[in-house]
């Protein structure tokens, strides 16, 4: 699904990742490993496309395709998406509008057609539902006013709607209660098609997530992999 190599990185000149290699199986479950400010986010990132870092060096293949130079917004459309740890406030977009436009887009993406109102309610409800978020949360600005876990369910129904090929999880249990990290465990468990990336410093929740490899950054490089 994703095959990292010699990847060097850096911001504002400032060497960041060096000499990455890393193969992530199609249906894995791949956890990152590492003290704080090791160079996991910057890895994260760095696949989701994030402007900010400067690859140096390195290829990354993705699905049989090299999107190296690729920007965010295309490597979302082929597949990855990310549930970055610090997530921005958006005034103005509500949820529900969000949703919709980035639906559209990935379904003309993938097919070519466009996706009418009525099919994109009819996901959304379902989804929704299965979640239990309150019909109103969908009114409301993107993050604004959202406590921690209130954004993670609300990542989950972004994640049950696109269905993506690869999802990248930044600390999905951070700042999520009991509840909702069991949630979250629940919703990956049961998306065996979709490939997942996750950073977490917790052993009990990545326990229950059955990881099946874990890759140990140091000082932004590979030390266990």
């Amino acid at each position: 699904m994703l095959e990292i190599k010699n990847l060097c990185v850096s911001m504002d000149k400032k060497p960041l990742l060096k000499d990455i290699n890393l193969v992530i199986k199609d249906g894995a479950r791949h956890r990152l490993a590492g003290r704080n400010g090791s160079g996991k986010s910057t890895l994260v990132n760095t696949i989701a496309g994030d402007s900010s870092y400067t690859i140096d060096s390195g290829k990354i293949i993705f699905d049989g395709i090299d999107i190296t130079k690729e920007n965010a917004t295309t490597r979302s459309l082929q597949g990855i998406f990310l549930s970055a740890q610090n997530v921005p406030e958006i005034p103005g977009l509500t949820i529900l509008s969000f949703l919709k436009h980035s639906m559209i887009a990935h379904k003309h993406f993938d097919s070519g057609k466009d996706l009418s109102m009525g099919e994109f309610l009819e996901k959304l409800e379902a989804v929704r539902t299965e979640l239990d978020i309150p019909k109103d949360w969908l009114n409301r600005c993107v993050n604004v006013g959202f406590s921690g876990g209130e954004r993670k369910r609300i990542m989950l129904l972004r994640l049950l709607l696109t269905q993506p090929k690869f999802a990248i999880l930044d600390e999905p249990d951070s700042g999520a209660d009991k509840n909702v990290q069991k949630q979250i465990i629940d919703t990956i468990n049961k998306m065996p098609d979709t490939t997942f990336l996750f950073i977490s410093h917790q052993d009990s929740f990545s326990s229950a997530i059955n990881i099946t490899q874990t890759t140990t950054l140091f000082d932004g490089k590979i030390v266990i992999n």
